[in-house]
């Protein structure tokens, strides 16, 4: 079906996640589809508690999402995922990294909404809004 899938996860709350990978599984269009994985870390600037540290932080915080991404695909996707691991916003970074590999579909999941998801609205709402691919949200 898609050739070039990105799915967004984050390695801070896995609960869905298998979900979105038996999803990503579905909509890929055989062996020779490529998975691609990203998770995104908050950046320094936006880390009040990083902020107060050295370099070390962001690197120690990136590497540990590295390492559970990483554990994660080689079970979910026996280590035949692209992984990418990001420091920012999350849905401007998966937007930028499904341009910048050529995605066909975005996959991500979806929580139920908190009252503060309805006055700034969660991540999924704004990739679907803005992605120039087709995003399919999972429940």
């Amino acid at each position: 079906m898609f050739q070039k899938l990105l799915l967004a996860v984050d390695i801070n709350a896995m609960e869905g996640a298998g979900r979105l990978a038996q999803a990503a599984k579905l909509l890929a269009a055989g062996d020779d589809a490529e998975i691609h994985v990203i998770n995104v870390v908050p950046g320094s600037g936006m880390n009040m508690v990083g902020a107060a540290f050295e370099g070390d932080y962001n690197r120690s915080v990136k590497g540990a999402a590295e390492k559970a991404l990483k554990d994660w695909t080689d079970s979910a996707f026996n280590g035949k995922a692209h992984l990418h691991v990001t420091e920012g916003t999350i849905y401007d970074s998966v937007l930028r990294m499904a341009d910048k590999i050529g995605a066909d579909v975005i996959v991500v999941g979806a929580h139920r909404p908190e009252l503060r998801d309805y006055l700034v609205g969660p991540n999924a709402a704004r990739i679907t809004r803005h992605a120039n691919q087709s995003v399919i949200v999972i429940r």
